[in-house]
């Protein structure tokens, strides 16, 4: 078991430690999905073809999740994330080193896996280490985190696509990455060494029950139509992502660079997003309600692009900024707060696993597929169906949110 700390200065220091690793995961594997459209061109591939990697990336993500997640329960999640961190940066060098597709959709698809070895463990850092009111700051600080990290990412790629080209997008993350490991490794180490700020794990405010198999609390907690809902977010926040820059560049002439650039706005507007989404929780109390009202404004967001998205740049960026903004905040509540509820059953960081992989089963589909879509039936049919995924994501969480919240409040 993991010490909890006590230490307000150690406390805040762990908290920042979760941030980093988190941003630097970012960079070490968003990177391509920023570049994706740079690579097309100067590779002469097509968008499918393009967005191989980025599928790969997330399938093996999804496949790592679910064995990482168990490990995570299993395994000091210290040196867990010290080798899934150190891995995914020597990927991005090699990445680097052969800019070849075929070679690169086989180290991306090896990215994914080794980036799965980060999350699990690291929530349950935070839901051991941390009691619930620093846990949920933390949460909030770690999705804040992301959101940097993707906006570093749009960036950055631009930037060394201006230098150098986009093999520089790679090389400086990998570096980056590898330095982080080690010195997540070294304070980690410290701050649990040092037993006078810390109390045993074991001492926690509540009971962990160990007697309830894992199909009983998918049944109890209505986890089904949990995972089905961040399937369908994980579709429209990763999908948007990816190809916005390609559909600005193919619907406005904007350039690859400035298109990419373009992108970053996604992830500053998420750090509000994720905020709100904060906020509408502690009002409501409930994850999934909230989430329900979320995937309501991703819809309506939806449906006012469809008239005006060959026509209004600027408008269009706004509703796919609110739509991605939107999906972070449903992500900060399924993804990220969701998973303490299971702490009384020593579950953390197994059903954190379970929950993130469902987010890039949807991730993975919507990288290929709307390339797909986008390429034979253009980018209005690729819209609507944004609109039926948000919808879908709204009814689900409606259907079951009385459930969810007899579950997490047993008392």
């Amino acid at each position: 078991m993991i010490n909890r700390l006590t230490s307000r200065r150690d406390i805040r220091f762990l908290s920042f430690l979760c941030c980093l690793v988190y941003f630097v995961s970012y960079l070490t594997r968003l990177n391509y999905a920023a570049c994706l459209a740079e690579v097309q061109r100067s590779l002469n591939i097509s968008k499918s073809l393009a967005g191989l990697p980025v599928t790969g990336c997330f399938i093996t993500y999804g496949i790592g999740q679910l064995l990482c997640g168990f490990m995570g329960d299993r395994f000091h999640p210290r040196d867990m994330i010290f080798t899934g961190l150190t891995a995914t940066s020597v990927c991005n060098l090699l990445a680097a080193l052969f800019p070849r597709i075929e070679v690169i959709i086989l180290i991306w698809c090896f990215n994914g896996f080794f980036q799965s070895m980060l999350w699990p463990p690291l929530v349950r850092v935070m839901a051991e280490g941390l009691d619930e009111e620093h846990y949920k700051k933390c949460c909030v600080q770690v999705s804040v985190a992301s959101s940097a990290g993707m906006i570093a990412v749009y960036v950055l790629a631009p930037v060394c696509i201006f230098i150098s080209g986009w093999r520089l997008a790679f090389i400086f993350p990998g570096l980056l990455g590898i330095a982080t490991a080690f010195f997540w490794l070294l304070s980690f180490t410290r701050l649990q060494s040092d037993g006078t700020n810390t109390v045993s794990a074991l001492n926690v405010e509540m009971e962990t029950d160990y007697t309830i198999k894992l199909p009983a609390l998918f049944l109890q907690a209505s986890l089904i139509p949990i995972l089905l809902s961040i399937i369908l977010h994980g579709i429209l926040r990763d999908g948007i992502t990816t190809w916005m820059p390609a559909y600005i560049t193919e619907t406005f002439g904007l350039s690859t660079s400035l298109s990419i650039l373009t992108t970053a706005v996604l992830p500053i507007f998420s750090i509000f997003s994720i905020t709100i989404a904060s906020w509408l929780l502690q009002k409501l109390h409930n994850e999934l309600f909230t989430a329900g009202i979320l995937f309501v404004i991703g819809t309506l967001s939806s449906l006012l692009l469809l008239p005006f998205y060959q026509s209004l740049p600027v408008f269009s960026i706004t509703m796919m900024t609110l739509i991605t903004g939107c999906m972070y905040g449903i992500n900060l509540l399924l993804i990220s707060r969701v998973p303490r509820h299971f702490a009384r059953f020593g579950r953390v960081a197994t059903i954190s696993g379970i929950l993130n992989a469902s987010t890039y089963i949807g991730s993975s589909l919507s990288t290929y597929a709307f390339g797909a879509i986008s390429e034979r039936f253009g980018w209005f049919y690729t819209i609507a169906v944004w609109v039926l995924v948000a919808l879908g994501g709204a009814l689900l969480c409606f259907c079951v949110y009385r459930k969810w919240e007899r579950f997490s409040n047993p008392d």
